[in-house]
């Protein structure tokens, strides 16, 4: 089984460049799933029903987000629905609308999609990460759901290697989201977990994560309020592809994608 994955995808630029390089993308590797971190889909924050139905169409089966899923009013209402294909993090608090994880239907086989949120240097108080993840693996294994991808949004690569050997031969993947800076320490763990610390983003490469770099420069050097707008130009891809053992549940190969689409 073939995994495609996206990393934090900001605005229209990364919503066009996704839309634009997808054939190319399904031509080359013949995903049997494509996932999306979508928490910047609406200019920058956030997500709408117009921005979701955009990437749907292009072929993007199930998103994961992160800490900003909420940022647009029509959130509460996308995620609530019983048949929502937006996932937000698992280990917020009891009470909390929406799902963190979700079984799917891929071919003859199932697979679950897992969303969770680190707690290092986010100003809100998450529930843990690690018991989240330990408590929906045994209702997956209860399922018998042997791949098991998990979009872990976190800000420090510590706490997503921890968590990675942590879930080492119980999950399938591990792909991090949040910074929107592609690391390159993609592998398999030894006990079969692809893993890569962050896939990346698919936002405006002359930017700051994929915002405009003079309005992040202002902010930097004034301290002073400053509106941040999605920047525009040539757009950085960054993706990822697993392939996945049904049979095992492992992972036998990860690779990073890295593509520069123009406007």
């Amino acid at each position: 089984m073939t995994i495609l994955f996206f990393g934090d995808i900001v605005g229209r630029p990364g919503r066009m460049a996704v839309k634009k390089i997808l054939p190319e993308l399904e031509k080359a590797y013949s995903p049997d799933l494509i996932i999306a971190n979508c928490e910047n889909l609406a200019h920058g924050k956030g997500v709408t029903v117009e921005t979701l139905e955009d990437l749907r169409k292009a072929g993007v089966r199930i998103f994961t987000s992160g800490n900003h899923i909420f940022s647009q009013k029509q959130a509460i209402d996308i995620v609530s629905r019983k048949d929502s294909d937006v996932l937000r993090p698992a280990n917020y608090p009891p009470g909390a609308p929406g799902q963190g994880f979700k079984i799917l239907e891929v071919g003859t086989e199932k697979v679950a999609v897992v969303n969770l949120v680190g707690r290092v240097f986010f100003k809100e108080d998450f529930d843990c990460p690690f018991r989240a993840a330990a408590a929906i693996l045994v209702e997956l294994s209860e399922k018998k759901v042997k791949v098991i991808i998990i979009d872990f949004h976190a800000e420090a690569s510590s706490e997503s290697v921890a968590l990675a050997w942590y879930l080492d031969g119980r999950a399938s993947l591990l792909a991090g989201t949040h910074t929107h800076i592609q690391t390159a320490d993609e592998r398999v763990l030894p006990c079969g977990l692809g893993y890569i610390t962050d896939v990346g983003m698919v936002g405006v490469q002359d930017s700051v994560i994929g915002v405009d770099k003079d309005l992040v420069l202002k902010d930097f050097l004034t301290q002073m309020p400053v509106k941040m707008e999605v920047a525009e130009g040539d757009i950085l891809l960054n993706a990822i592809v697993c392939e996945i053992n049904s049979a095992t549940g492992k992972a036998v190969k990860i690779e990073r994608i890295k593509k520069i689409v123009p406007a």
